[in-house]
């Protein structure tokens, strides 16, 4: 039996199992029992087709799909032999029966057996799921929409009333949840930034949560989330919902209970569960007993519904709301998240296609740093700090800028038309061009720089919380034999172009511009923060800042601990309350050692340091170059990076675009070529495509990330063994907004082609 059963899953919060071929009650009886305790009802449709119901439970689909399908003891090729014809053929005529079957443990089995059963009929008419329509399998979103009311009943911190549906989700907001979607199994969040600083004077702890319960209920994006997916949802992607009540909920640790550095830390790594409404947590700590303080204030925020300057936003409201003891001002109605989506999804963007055809960056731009040894380092002695060795994670290095350097800086770019920050973009650029190996002849570089995105045409967007900020591809031809102005005045022309359609995600421009998944624009990324004080400064507006004084709370001057990205390096410029200009680099040490990173961030503010030398605009470029070169070293010719590549291996490609992709899930074991007679029986249009064993969750949604971003039907298919992993998957794929594909479980590749063909949807051809 187990050689000739095959099983399509219906992934959701109660996933049904198709099972094609003939079924032993005993085996099945069996391979539910080795499995966690579930409720569920068979629907017996023919001899041959059969619908099981895991109801509820902690039954595992997948797993219990390799139990189904494992194959007895012979040759693949016997057990294709074995598959009777009534299995190969989809059966049509629905039979009334129902089977429900007893919860595991139980000794009975058969119809209405034991208590924890599912009454007759609880499965109902099998349906469509997933993005093929698989025939026979129950639908995920009726169970969508049970488990979340079930949810909201058991009170899991849900709002009240969840709303239906909702707006789909900005490109930039769906970008960063496929960062998190295809992050690296056990790595540190990614898109987590935070904000902290000193509370002096009294703080009234009630008067502070009522504050910000005050401000959720007035800006819609503290009570906004990401709805699950449902299998009737029209979106491909993930929809962003706002629910009617939700806040932030500050958790006060008194004096003594924790270490300042732990918390802060574990504050970030904590994840944030998107589907919840908080994209905003916050914790107080206590330095000292007594009501006096001071108290440190750790805000921690997702770039999935949030950015830096939303956040600036939201504390203003808070400090006139904790002054006025918790109640917020009315006013007139301004944009908030729901209306950004809205003007996004209003946008023609046929001007942005033209305009990012011509300014994407070349394929053979420079876009990382070149290697360097741990021993170079910035002239004057001085070298980043470091912050913790290791391998993998990620690392952090800063770099200061004297109050003194930054004023020449500033004025030395002012004087030429341009600003700090594309003082930092050309700086950059000639350290990018150091790893050309071409000397002193001209090179293309590439970078990205950090947008605020507020600069598009709905009224009042300064004034909106939303995640609107999103790096944005520069490139520049760096001509060593020209005055270094010229680069800077180039740079200050690409930033301008680009900022005509900053509402543009990164995502959007690699589609447009038709280069491979493989292809990376950018590897860097560039951000400056606004000089401190009013507007940028993140505190409170100096009327309120006097009426705290009046109460005897002082505020320190916050901080920002930066995000980690899925770049291999990102730098950040600020000014600290002295006025220097201070840079903060954070690497992935699996693209980037530390030292490597430390050495490009020393380097970096070196010709920072030096550029105002070039006082009547007449230095070529080539004269920072060989200054570079004194302080690292002779530069050595190296290979442009190689592109971090998805892991994706083609068996076959598609017979017409949009056709989708199939991916063949490895299983334990396997060798690479165990699907190449899948390949030669499954003759559908998709893509058929599988990921080099041994591959875990992380590096097949690696593999899947473009045909994600693209919003193409998927199909999860494996050999028997793999659907647990496949279905693990397809779980992840869901929980993160897309539409969770279904899953095709076989013992023998002629078994499993069948079962593809039964889970696809027809075409044209058949």
């Amino acid at each position: 039996m187990a050689a000739a059963l095959t099983v399509v899953i219906a992934p959701g919060p109660a996933p049904a199992l198709d099972l094609r071929g003939p079924l032993d009650p005993d085996a099945l009886e069996a391979a539910l029992a080795a499995l966690p305790p579930s409720t569920h009802t068979l629907h017996r449709h023919s001899a041959t087709h059969h619908t099981l119901r895991l109801e509820s439970g902690d039954c595992p689909a997948g797993a219990l799909a390799d139990l189904l399908t494992a194959p007895p003891p012979q040759t693949a090729a016997a057990a294709d032999e074995a598959v009777p014809a009534a299995a190969a053929r989809d059966d049509t005529a629905v039979l009334p029966a129902e089977h429900p079957l007893p919860a595991h443990g139980t000794a009975s089995r058969g119809a209405g057996a034991g208590a924890g059963t599912t009454a007759a009929g609880a499965a109902g008419a099998a349906g469509a799921a997933g993005a093929f329509g698989v025939a026979g399998v129950a639908s995920a979103g009726t169970a969508t929409a049970r488990a979340g009311a079930a949810a909201a009943r058991a009170g899991r911190g849900r709002a009240a009333a969840v709303p239906p549906a909702g707006l789909p989700a900005a490109p930039r907001q769906r970008e960063v949840l496929l960062d998190a979607l295809t992050a690296r199994s056990g790595a540190a969040p990614l898109h987590v930034e935070q904000l902290h600083w000193r509370w002096y004077g009294p703080l009234d702890t009630r008067r502070f949560r009522d504050a910000w319960r005050a401000v959720a209920a007035q800006e819609p994006v503290l009570r906004a989330a990401f709805a699950e997916h449902a299998a009737d949802s029209a979106a491909a992607g993930p929809c962003v919902v706002v629910h009617p009540e939700a806040a932030p909920d500050p958790v006060r640790h008194p004096y003594g209970s924790a270490d300042w550095h732990s918390l802060l830390v574990g504050e970030r790594l904590r994840p944030f569960d998107l589907h919840r409404p908080g994209p905003l947590r916050i914790a107080l700590l206590d330095e000292q007993a007594g009501p006096a303080g001071p108290t440190r204030v750790i805000l921690t925020f997702h770039h999935a519904l949030l950015d830096g300057w939303s956040v600036r936003l939201l504390l203003r409201s808070f400090y006139r709301a904790y002054l006025a003891a918790g109640r917020t001002r009315g006013g007139e109605r301004r944009p908030d998240v729901r209306d950004h989506l809205d003007w996004l999804a209003r946008q023609d963007d046929t001007a942005p296609r033209a305009y990012w055809a011509r300014a994407v960056p070349p394929a053979d731009s420079r876009t990382l740093p070149p290697t360097a040894a741990a021993a170079a380092v910035a002239a004057r002695g001085d070298r980043p700090a470091r912050t913790g060795p290791g391998r993998t994670g990620h690392g952090r290095a800063r770099i200061r800028l004297t109050p003194g350097e930054a004023v020449r800086l500033r004025e030395w770019a002012a004087r030429h038309g341009a600003a700090e920050s594309t003082a930092l973009g050309a700086a950059w650029a000639l350290l990018l061009h150091r790893g050309t190996g071409s000397g002193f002849r001209p090179s293309p570089v590439a970078f990205a720089v950090a947008a605020s995105g507020r600069g598009i045409t709905l009224r009042g967007a300064a004034g909106l919380p939303a995640p609107l900020q999103g790096p944005l591809p520069l490139h520049v031809r760096v001509d060593p034999s020209a005055p270094v102005v010229r680069l800077l005045a180039d740079l200050a022309g690409a930033t301008l172009g680009a900022s005509s359609y900053e509402w543009v995600s990164h995502g959007q421009i690699h589609t447009w511009s038709g280069r491979g998944a493989d292809s990376e624009l950018t590897a860097s990324l560039l951000a400056f923060d606004p000089p401190a004080g009013p507007p940028f400064h993140p505190g409170p507006p100096a009327a309120v800042e006097a009426e705290l004084a009046e109460e005897g709370v002082h505020l320190g001057r916050p901080q920002a601990v930066d995000a980690y990205t899925a770049l291999p390096i990102s730098i950040r410029a600020h000014h600290d309350c002295e006025g220097g200009l201070v840079l903060t680099a954070v690497n992935d040490r699996t693209r980037i050692p530390d030292a490597e990173a430390e050495a490009a961030l020393a380097q970096t503010a070196l010709l920072l340091r030096e550029l105002p030398a070039d006082t009547d605009g007449t230095t070529p470029a080539r004269q920072f170059l060989r200054l570079l070169a004194e302080a690292a070293g002779p530069a050595t010719p190296t290979a442009p990076p190689a592109a971090r590549g998805t892991g994706l291996v083609e068996l076959r490609p598609a017979a017409h675009p949009g056709a989708g992709t199939v991916l063949l899930v490895p299983p334990p074991g396997a060798t690479a070529d165990c699907y190449a007679g899948v390949a030669d029986a499954y003759r559908g249009p998709q893509a058929l495509a599988t990921v080099a064993p041994p591959a875990d969750a992380a590096a097949c949604l690696r593999a899947l990330r473009p045909a994600l971003a693209a919003g193409e039907p998927l199909l999860l298919g494996g050999h028997s063994g793999g659907g647990q992993l496949a279905y693990e998957i397809a779980r992840r794929i869901g929980a993160h907004g897309w539409r969770p594909p279904p899953v095709a479980v076989a013992a023998s590749a002629r078994g499993l082609a069948r079962t593809l063909r039964t889970a696809a949807p027809p075409t044209d051809g058949d």
